[in-house]
C-alpha cells in the first residue's frame, strides 16, 4: 500500500512544476494504489558521490520509502556528450570507459542512502544506442533553436560569441528523451538542471504522453560556505569518506549554513531543526552543540550511530583534548630521497601524499597548516635531519607518522 507523505515529499524542494500536477500525482497514485515512475539522471563525470549528490539521493528515497518506483538513470550516453549547464565553454567530452568507470563507482555508494532490492538502475544507452538517425531527426524536429537559446548559460555564450555546438544543443534533448523513454511521472534534479527537466516535460508532450513533473532542489553550499560543493573546488564531504573525515568536515562549516544542511542532509523534524535555530539564538544552546548534533546525523546516514559516536569521540579526543589519533598511518622515508642527510619539507609532503604538488605543499605552508611534533613549520624552503621520526600533521585533521 502507498503511503504519501506529501509535506515530507516537499521537504527542501527549490520548485516544482506544477504544483497541482504534483499533487494529483501523488493523490491519483495512493488511490489507485499505483506506484509513481520517479526518474533521477547522473552523469557519472567523476568517481565519488558528495554530500551535494546525497540531497537529491535522500528525495529519491523518501518517495522510494513511501512505495514509489525510484529509477537512477545513469547517463553512461549523456556523459559522453558533457552536460552544458552552467557552463561558459564547450565542456570537454568523456571516453566511454571513462563514463562506465565512474558509474560502476557510483553504483558501489548509492546504496548507502537508496533500497538497493528496490531501486532500478538504467543506463540511457540502452535506447539511445539503439536510435537511428532517422529517429535522431525526428528528435531534433520536436524541439526548435529560440526555445534553446532561451535558456540562460546558452543565451550568455551566444550573445558574447562564445561557440555553441549542436552536439551541446543535443544534450538536453537526450535528457529529455530519458523521459520519454522511462514513462517518467516526476524527475528530480539540481536546480541547475531546470531547463533540461522542462524540456523532458515538453517531449513527453509531444511523444503523446503524460507530461512529468519536475522538482528542483537546492545546490547544496560547499564548506567554504560560498560556492556549490564540488570536488574540483575541494569544498565537499564524500558520502565514502571515513567516518571521522565526514565528522570533522562537518563541525568545520559554518554556524550561517548549518540550518540549511540540516534542512537538507537530514530527516530531523523542521519543527525541531527550527526549535534548535531560536534556541542557539538566544544563548540557551551553544551552536557548537547543535553543529555535533548534525555531524552525528549526517556520518550516522552513512555508517551507524555507533559508529558516529566513535567519530565524536575522536574527534574531541584531537580537537578539544589535543590528543593524537588512536589510528594513523605510517610513511618510512625511502633511502636516497634525502640529500645530504636532510629533507627538503616540501618533498616529504609529496612523498607522503599529504600534497599533490610542490605548489600545494608551499600553500599548505604558508599558511600554517603543517607541523611536525607540534612544531608548525613556517619556511617552504626548510629542510629536516634524517632519520626524521615523529608525527606529521597536515591542516586540522590528516595526520601521519613517520617511522
Amino acid at each position: 500500500m502507498i503511503k504519501n507523505d506529501i509535506e515530507l515529499l516537499k521537504r527542501g524542494a527549490s520548485e516544482i512544476i506544477p504544483l497541482d500536477e504534483f499533487q494529483m500525482k501523488v493523490e491519483r497514485s495512493q488511490r489507485e494504489n499505483r506506484p509513481l515512475i520517479v526518474k533521477t539522471g547522473f552523469d557519472p563525470t567523476a568517481p565519488d558521490i558528495h554530500l551535494g549528490h546525497a540531497v537529491l539521493l535522500r528525495k529519491m528515497k523518501h518517495f522510494q520509502d513511501m512505495g514509489h518506483t525510484v529509477i537512477f538513470l545513469i547517463g553512461d550516453f549523456t556523459g559522453m556528450i558533457g552536460d552544458p549547464s552552467g557552463r561558459s565553454v564547450t565542456r570537454k567530452s568523456l571516453t566511454r570507459e571513462q563514463v562506465l568507470e565512474n558509474a560502476e563507482t557510483y553504483k558501489r555508494q548509492v546504496f548507502k542512502i537508496l533500497d538497493r532490492e528496490k531501486t532500478r538502475i538504467v543506463f540511457n544507452s540502452e535506447w539511445c544506442d539503439a536510435m537511428t538517425f532517422t529517429d535522431v531527426l525526428g528528435l531534433t524536429a520536436k524541439y526548435n533553436v529560440a526555445r534553446m537559446l532561451e535558456r540562460d548559460d546558452f543565451d550568455k555564450r551566444y550573445k558574447s560569441g562564445v561557440p555553441i555546438t549542436i552536439l551541446e544543443f543535443l544534450y538536453p534533448l537526450v535528457q529529455g528523451y530519458d523521459s520519454v523513454a522511462l514513462k517518467a511521472d516526476i524527475e528530480l534534479g539540481g536546480t541547475d538542471q531546470k531547463f533540461n527537466l522542462l524540456v523532458g516535460r515538453d517531449l513527453q508532450r509531444e511523444y503523446g504522453q503524460e507530461p512529468q513533473v519536475i522538482m528542483t532542489v537546492p545546490l547544496l553550499v560547499g564548506l567554504d560556505g560560498v560556492q556549490k560543493m564540488s570536488k574540483s573546488l575541494n569544498n565537499y564531504i564524500g558520502i565514502n569518506e571515513p567516518p571521522k573525515e565526514i565528522f570533522g568536515k562537518v563541525m568545520s562549516i559554518s554556524d550561517e549554513i548549518m540550518f540549511l544542511y540540516y534542512e537538507l542532509a537530514t530527516d530531523v523534524p523542521l519543527a525541531e531543526v527550527e526549535a534548535l535555530r531560536r534556541s542557539m539564538s538566544d544563548g540557551s544552546v551553544h551552536p557548537r552543540d547543535v553543529k555535533v548534533r548534525l555531524a552525528k546525523e549526517i556520518c550516522a546516514q552513512f555508517y551507524d550511530a555507533d559508529t558516529a559516536d566513535r567519530a565524536e569521540a575522536e574527534f574531541n579526543r584531537i580537537f578539544v583534548s589535543k590528543d593524537l589519533p588512536d589510528e594513523m598511518g605510517e610513511y618510512s622515508i625511502p633511502e636516497g630521497e634525502g640529500k645530504d642527510g636532510k629533507i627538503w619539507i616540501v618533498k616529504l609532503l609529496s612523498l607522503t601524499g599529504m600534497a599533490k604538488s610542490n605548489g600545494e605543499a608551499r600553500r599548505l605552508i604558508q599558511g600554517g597548516g603543517v607541523s611536525i611534533e607540534g612544531g608548525v613549520v613556517n619556511d617552504p624552503e626548510m629542510e629536516y635531519d634524517l632519520p626524521l621520526r615523529g608525527v606529521l600533521k597536515v591542516g586540522k585533521r590528516r595526520f601521519i607518522r613517520l617511522v
